[in-house]
């Protein structure tokens, strides 16, 4: 695991209230009067509730006194016992209409939450993805906004029992005498403090929970989504073995938790019942030397058993808010994660679309660039590309053709040179700006399981429907998806797995037309077709390439002999350039290549 692995996924490193203080700006935002309004009128409904709550065993004890005393029995209890039934709905009704007015609070908090945590992934670089799993990054994100859920729901009920507590302290000094505050404040204390430690303890329970619950989603998704590969080696077993080894460990620490969960539930009574006894022995000696009446000795015993609820309730509280601290801070350190490529401060204007504009050139300017200090891709490389030209590029696996286009497109920046797109450094314009004029078709197609209408419109959302079909008709799949039932409706499936190669390709190409763009990159777009898909592609793809500066990988020479230069790429340097014919003729690295693949096609005929 690495160092960037272990800061998201392991124990916490910041303290609870720092934690928690990073909601604070989604529960208090600028600018939105209406939701401050709204926790304003939550916390002034939960006031009014809470000293209504605080009446019922005043008014009780009335009752008790005057039916103890049974004179005019037909009228002054009565109308007591009235005003007892209304206090205690007052209290409960006020109670609910906290809640409901919090809930829309709640929900819309974590709603944002977790958007800004799905944005921040987005923002982050390719290299943050490609070192991440994605089952573990989506279960952090889900769990970390189920947490600020409970955080809010807890919080709001913890709130009114802190408040509940000063009050009844205060009517009991105020009623009886310092001594029952005393034993109460001893039993308060002593139960948050033995609960507090011993939820500290169970929280490394927790965290082992977590990380096993995440290793086995991981290993499940990455092997469905990979379920060809795990066909085509009859793996299924290997498979089933590694996901139960992950589901184990996450039940030996669910069971540890659920064992350490009886022994809190029993401590925690276990203090209730010792302070309760020990304030009822004093409540008893009063009110048989005659210092507190039989309604004022029921008074402190209800008001014994309503904090007695909360009490119980504040153990499960602070477990689900201690959890819930260390599920959001799971998520809060996936936004914690610095964006390795950024945007300038003030970017240059960039011209997006090719409608109406002259294609773009391409400048690579001595760069270098390795995706790790051990490990340098490219060295030097220059070229450029004049707009409306074709520029192939060409070499073995690994000289560093794709990492060419990662860089175009700034998914990483140079280590040192310079990539310029319209005479303009890629790294002082907008990645949005500079990648709605940068299209592509990869190698590996890989389509949203939706519908194909969706797919293609997915280049320019918002597209008419007749753009959608222009741009499939240009890309030579338009008669295909007529002939299909569904036709533009039909579902390509999971990763368009649904569709054929050829299929695929095409959508990815039709996309790229609706998408307009001023540069294009074809990334091996065809090398992993047969010959006669091939060459129907190719024939879509001089229509999309017309026009615009094309930049393409090829693996296939004969897809490339019309390219206005062709780079000979080696161990991440360019070794050769020149035209097919020009390149031929000097007898090197490319000939050879192209007498290898011309061997290769004699041998397959």
């Amino acid at each position: 695991m690495s160092p960037r692995q272990r800061r998201v996924s392991g124990a916490p490193q910041k303290p609870a209230s720092v934690t928690i203080s990073r909601l604070l700006p989604y529960l208090w935002p600028r600018g939105n009067m209406g939701l401050k309004w709204r926790i304003l009128l939550v916390l002034l409904v939960m006031v009014g509730g809470e000293l209504a709550t605080l009446a019922v065993p005043l008014v009780y004890s009335h009752v008790v006194d005057r039916l103890s005393h049974p004179v005019s029995m037909a009228i002054v209890p009565a109308a007591i016992i009235l005003g007892y039934g209304l206090v205690r709905l007052v209290s409960a009704a006020l109670t609910n209409l906290r809640d409901s007015l919090f809930s829309p609070v709640r929900f819309r908090v974590a709603r944002q939450a977790a958007l800004r945590s799905f944005e921040h992934m987005h923002q982050l670089s390719l290299r943050f993805h490609l070192d991440r799993r994605t089952g573990g990054v989506t279960r952090s994100i889900e769990r970390g906004t189920e947490a600020v859920e409970t955080l809010l729901r807890m919080g709001m009920s913890l709130s009114p029992t802190i408040l509940q507590a000063f009050l009844v302290a205060a009517v009991i000094w105020r009623v009886f005498d310092w001594k029952y505050v005393v034993l109460i404040a001893l039993m308060i204390a002593a139960y948050i403090l033995f609960t507090m430690k011993f939820t500290s303890w169970r929280l490394s329970i927790r965290r082992s929970m977590n990380e096993s619950n995440t290793e086995a989603t991981s290993r499940a998704l990455d092997s469905l989504l990979n379920y060809e590969t795990v066909k085509y080696f009859g793996n299924e077993e290997h498979e089933a073995k590694r996901y139960d080894a992950a589901q184990a460990r996450y039940e030996k620490a669910a069971l540890r938790t659920q064992y350490s969960l009886g022994a809190l539930n029993f401590g925690q009574a276990a203090i209730i019942a010792v302070a309760l006894t020990a304030i009822m022995l004093l409540a008893g000696r009063d009110v048989e030397t005659g210092h507190i009446t039989v309604g004022q000795f029921v008074m402190i015993n209800t008001y014994l058993l309503q904090l007695y609820g909360p009490l119980n309730f504040l153990g499960s509280m602070y477990s689900a808010i201690r959890t819930a601290l260390v599920d959001l801070e799971h998520m809060l350190g996936l936004t914690d994660e610095t964006p390795e490529v950024k945007d300038p401060g003030k970017p240059a204007e960039m011209t997006l679309t090719l409608q109406g504009h002259q294609a773009a050139s391409v400048e690579f300017r001595n760069v270098s660039f390795g995706y790790s200090d051990e490990r340098q891709i490219l060295h030097d490389v220059s070229f450029f590309a004049a707009p409306g030209k074709k520029l192939a590029i060409v070499g073995s696996t690994g000289a560093g053709k794709s990492t060419i286009s990662r860089l175009l497109f700034r998914f990483y920046d140079v280590s040192s040179g310079a990539v310029l797109v319209d005479g303009h450094d890629v790294r002082d314009c907008r990645q949005a700006d500079l990648r709605a004029a940068v299209g592509v078709v990869p190698q590996d197609t890989v389509l949203f399981n939706d519908t194909i209408g969706y797919n293609i419109a997915y280049g320019r959302l918002g597209a008419a429907q007749e753009d959608i079909e222009q741009a499939a008709r240009l890309a030579q799949i338009h008669d295909f998806i007529m002939s299909l039932p569904a036709g533009y409706e039909t579902q390509v499936g999971e990763r368009g797995l649904k569709l054929s190669g050829g299929e695929k390709q095409r959508v990815a190409i039709a996309r790229t037309i609706l998408k307009d763009p001023r540069v294009l990159v074809l990334d091996e777009a065809t090398s992993a077709l047969d010959t006669h898909t091939e060459q129907e592609i190719q024939s879509a793809l001089r229509v999309v390439s017309a026009q615009r500066t094309t930049l393409v990988i090829a693996h296939r020479l004969s897809t490339i002999i019309d390219a206005d230069e062709i780079l000979v790429m080696e161990k991440g340097r360019i070794i050769e350039r020149g035209t097919h014919e020009v390149l031929l003729g000097s007898d090197g690295r490319y000939a050879s290549m192209w007498a290898a693949q011309g061997a290769e096609n004699s041998a397959a005929d």
